[in-house]
């Protein structure tokens, strides 16, 4: 019978532990947390592939450019935007952290409204059960004059309920109005629904070590539209026109971040790689990489007629190259604040950006629909 007892003992807790690592809140940023990560060109790779015990090796990404994301406790944000989501706010809009976000179509709201659009940042809650997206803040001008607008969301999106475990899955709703009232008359409303999957755990190699990690998959659809006025309609809403998102992520514990992240959007029913990034130690110059050198915002992305590129520093040249790493566009010498970039005779497909200022280098992808 004793022996039998501890058969059983040993084949639960063989099962328990097949299961892999769970993930808790001390495995996510925080506020007041840095993380380094690489960004890198897709390879090839089957990002898509999983499943249980598996083996991911991505050990021949090739890093392009770094960035050290900064998670700004609360502390540091300005009085409208604490009066909002600081200590005396209401508990479920009471944030964790801020970070700066490119995730929101701005090119296309600009495109629409004459307001330039800036200094976007995410507000996000870490408890115990989940981690959440509680709203925004950004800056709106329109002819000189600029609005700070701090953004509560109507409806909280959940990105992760916790403890994540082998076979999870849920599914989170979020909803914010962005009203520009009274510097110009228009609101923006931003659906999202998200569906998370725990589809697999294992064992993941990276060009930063090897890691036993859960595979979380997300799947996210949009649904922004703006209301404003038209000459000769009147008010009216205006449809954005967004992809569907897939972001496939590797979690270890302790990272923060996750170790390894593909992005795809999907373009004409195929998924499209948009960014790769992955956790990473600081490489160095003689990596030929100097982070956080030139500060660039490109927008839209995805794509299909003109690219546009923001840096902080004078451009000497532009380079896109495809996977393959043929240059099919190159620029030289532009002395403009913002950058214009015809792509319209592109294939569809993914392509890398290299901005030069100088001796300093900065990378990014983009999808051209």
């Amino acid at each position: 019978m004793k022996q039998l007892l501890l058969l059983s003992s040993i084949v639960i807790t063989n099962a328990i532990f097949s299961q892999g690592i769970t993930l808790t809140s001390i495995d996510f940023a925080n506020g007041g947390d840095t993380v380094r990560t690489s960004l890198a060109t897709d390879n090839g790779n089957d990002y898509a592939a999983t499943g249980a015990a598996y083996t991911w090796d991505f050990s021949m990404l090739t890093a392009n450019s770094q960035k050290l994301r900064n998670f700004s406790p609360m502390t540091e944000a300005p009085l409208f935007v604490q009066f909002l989501f600081g200590f005396s706010a209401p508990n479920q809009y009471r944030a964790s952290y801020f970070i700066e976000s490119t995730d929101l179509p701005i090119s296309q709201i600009t495109s629409i409204l004459p307001i330039t659009i800036e200094n976007i940042y995410q507000y996000s809650k870490v408890m115990t059960d989940s981690i959440t997206s509680v709203g925004y803040s950004m800056k709106v001008t329109l002819n000189g004059s600029t609005v700070d607008l701090p953004i509560k969301s109507d409806t909280i999106e959940t990105r992760y309920n916790l403890p994540l475990n082998y076979g999870d899955s849920h599914f989170s709703r979020g909803f914010s109005k962005i009203d520009f009232n009274p510097l110009y008359n228009a609101i923006w409303n931003q659906h999202r629904t998200r569906t998370t999957t725990v589809d697999g755990y294992g064992t993941l190699i990276t060009p930063n070590g090897t890691f036993d990690v859960l595979r979380v998959k997300h799947d996210i659809t949009e649904t922004d539209s703006i209301y404003t006025e038209l000459p000769f309609i009147g008010g009216t809403w205006i449809p954005l026109d967004l992809p569907l998102v897939h972001e496939y992520e590797w979690w270890a514990n302790g990272e923060k971040l996750p170790v390894l992240k593909y992005t795809t959007n999907e373009v004409l029913g195929n998924e499209v790689v948009s960014a790769v990034e992955y956790r990473d130690q600081y490489l160095g110059l003689d990596a030929g990489i100097e982070e956080l050198g030139i500060e660039m915002n490109m927008y839209p992305n995805p794509v299909k007629d003109v690219l546009h590129i923001q840096a902080d520093l004078q451009v000497s040249q532009i380079d896109v190259t495809d996977q393959l790493g043929n240059i099919v566009s190159s620029q030289e010498l532009i002395p403009a604040d913002e950058l214009f970039l015809d792509v319209s005779k592109l294939a569809a497909g993914t392509y890398i950006v290299n901005v030069y200022a100088g001796s300093i280098k900065a990378t990014q992808l983009f999808v051209k629909q």
